[in-house]
């Protein structure tokens, strides 16, 4: 082969392999919905900000965020986002209109991922299909916790990607007990509540449609977030919703 052929076969070889960033695999994206919460305790600004600041440094999204609902209210705009990651309480914030529902709705069932955190299933509490979609929802006069604190969470799914490889692990945060719901749910992190006197699960998926719903109890404030296997848990989790698979 002549010189100037082996060049030619070195370049087609060397744009292929490299490119210019066309065929790179692009980042799942991710919508960080927040804005609200139902009490000064739950500080939404240091807690979304940490959320993000997990996500972005693990190097494996791009990450929006939002201090509200309205890309709910365009199907084309969420169409635009791998996953979205609820990270409010309506407490102030007026529910969502019918359409935006609908929107939500089919977004997830049309295969994308839905990420539920901490009290963010307390929301919209007059729409019964928001229950099936979190697959456990906080329920005011109902669920609760006991005091904020340190306890001990169990892997209660070993062999699940979310979790794999993660031992059993100490958190310090608010352990939510009697959520309410019936919907089938794979549990993948558990801890015993003083408060409820039973296990009780603290992270957990279930499919909604062809999408995929993560929903962990992580997260009355930042410091609940500074914790490694939280935090593994919370990539890994947000990796799968958004992707079908952990990496």
């Amino acid at each position: 082969m002549k010189p100037s052929s082996l060049r030619l076969l070195f370049s087609c070889i060397l744009t292929v392999t490299l490119g210019c960033g066309a065929f790179a695999a692009e980042k799942p994206r991710v919508l960080i919905v927040t804005g609200d919460d139902v009490t000064p305790a739950h500080n939404w600004q240091e807690v979304s900000a940490a959320t993000r600041d997990i996500l972005v440094n693990s190097g494996k999204f791009d990450v929006v965020l939002v201090t509200n609902t309205a890309p709910f209210s365009s199907a084309t705009e969420l169409a635009r986002y791998d996953a979205v990651l609820l990270a409010m309480y309506n407490a102030k914030t007026p529910t969502l209109t019918d359409t935006a529902k609908e929107n939500l709705l089919n977004y997830v069932r049309s295969g994308k991922g839905f990420v539920v955190t901490h009290l963010s299933s307390a929301s919209f509490k007059e729409w019964p299909e928001f229950r099936k979609l979190c697959g456990r929802v906080w329920v005011m006069g109902t669920s609760g916790h006991g005091p904020r604190g340190k306890f001990t969470v169990k892997v209660a799914d070993p062999a699940d990607p979310i979790v794999k490889g993660l031992t059993e692990f100490e958190a310090d945060d608010e352990l939510y007990a009697k959520l309410q719901g019936d919907t089938p749910i794979k549990v993948l992190l558990e801890a015993w509540s003083d408060w409820s006197k039973q296990t009780e699960p603290l992270a957990f998926t279930l499919s909604y449609g062809n999408g995929r719903v993560f929903h962990h109890t992580f997260g009355h404030d930042g410091r609940a977030l500074d914790n490694p296997s939280v935090r593994t848990v919370i990539v890994r989790g947000t990796e799968w919703a958004a992707t079908g698979q952990v990496k």
